[in-house]
């Protein structure tokens, strides 16, 4: 056996269709000698899957719905799984050594739990998993004896920072947003902004759900969440800080004074990468820095008048249980409304914060006690919708 194929990793990607998944077949690609995709998994999209599937044979190939037919040449060789459960399954059972978890919403959280209850290791691209259930699957991790590997670029520079860490305490997480497209705007416009508006990210290029967050900046408000369980750190020792030219990913603030950050260009292959390859680093294929034409790096301070779903993330890890289950259930059901056109784009944290004040908190739930608080906050939410 050579060395590279020594250092082969198999690979299994669950949410493949979507912006993170197909990345992540990018990278998978450029290196070729060091994975091996064995599992793909997505909902449906599916020409976009066949093409996936048609490229790297995966052994397995899993659609939640059903497609009305299998194209020929892809009927020999690969096993194929139909189902809601599609994605579980596949994660449970795939010939795989790393799990790639890039399904939008809390259906990646039994996803999640399968791959670490069968011992892979996970690569987490989804906040909501960590966030409707971190106390289970922190404890999933340590039992498997595996890492939970971030993807979220923010959460993969911190995680990077902590690698020079060398001993010294980390005192503060720093988690830089990019103020999203309103960061500018009066309160008033904001309230009345249309999702054409708010879909009009500024540095990134994501998927609808997850822009509508970044606009709220709820996104922030579930990173926050998602930092206290992966890096054990209170919530008081999370900070935010609107970082308008997304250079400066995150970074971490230590005992001693000093402060290690993570720069680089907006470009998910690289936390996607240094997941994949970790403790290795590889090359992305990316575009470098050019630093004679960064005339500046800003920070401000989070407005939470104007952006009050930054404070809910501290209101609801205050409450404990399944209160951060009930705000990502409520601002999945809002977001989903606003982009059906059938609230407006102020009323999205208004619904949560109502759905967070209406639903009783379950302290140290299990697995079936968080996936029933989210769908309580559904059923609140879509109530307070009409």
């Amino acid at each position: 056996m050579t060395k590279g194929e020594m250092r082969m990793r198999k690979l299994a990607i669950l949410g493949s269709t979507g912006s993170i998944g197909s990345q992540a077949l990018q990278v998978a690609a450029l290196h070729a000698d060091r994975f091996q995709v064995t599992a793909l998994a997505a909902r449906s999209s599916y020409a976009r899957f066949f093409e996936q599937v048609r490229a790297f044979r995966p052994r397995v190939a899993g659609l939640c719905i059903a497609p009305a037919e299998i194209p020929e040449d892809l009927k020999d060789g690969i096993d194929w799984i139909f189902g809601e459960d599609a994605i579980t399954r596949i994660a449970r059972e795939a010939d795989a050594q790393d799990v790639l978890v890039s399904v939008v919403g809390i259906a990646g959280l039994s996803a999640v739990m399968a791959a670490l209850q069968s011992g892979k290791r996970v690569l987490l691209a989804n906040k909501e998993p960590l966030v409707a259930g971190g106390a289970l699957v922190t404890q999933a991790a340590r039992e498997a004896g595996q890492p939970l590997l971030p993807v979220d670029s923010e959460h993969s520079a911190i995680f990077q920072c902590l690698q020079g860490a060398q001993g010294n305490k980390p005192r503060r997480l720093l988690l830089t947003a990019s103020g999203g497209p309103f960061r500018t705007w009066a309160a008033e416009d904001i309230y009345r902004a249309t999702k054409e508006q708010a879909l009009r990210h500024p540095n990134w290029s994501m998927g609808r759900k997850i822009t509508v967050d970044s606009a709220t900046m709820m996104n922030k408000a579930l990173e926050v969440i998602e930092a206290r369980w992966l890096f054990d750190m209170p919530a008081q020792k999370i900070d935010v800080l609107v970082h308008p030219q997304s250079v400066v990913h995150s970074m971490v603030e230590y005992a001693d004074g000093a402060v290690i950050a993570q720069l680089g260009t907006p470009d998910m292959r690289l936390p996607i990468l240094y997941a994949m390859s970790w403790p290795e680093r590889l090359p992305t294929g990316g575009a470098f820095i050019d630093w004679t034409q960064l005339r500046a790096l800003t920070f401000e301070e989070p407005d939470t008048e104007k952006f009050p779903a930054l404070l809910l993330a501290y209101e609801a890890l205050r409450a404990g249980g399944t209160a951060p289950a009930v705000l990502n259930g409520a601002n999945e059901e809002a977001v989903q409304a606003f982009l059906e056109d059938r609230i407006c784009f102020g009323r999205i944290t208004q619904v949560v914060r109502e759905a967070l004040e209406r639903a009783p908190v379950v302290s140290n739930p299990t697995l079936e006690q968080v996936f029933e608080a989210d769908l309580q906050a559904r059923r609140i939410a879509r109530d307070l919708i009409g």
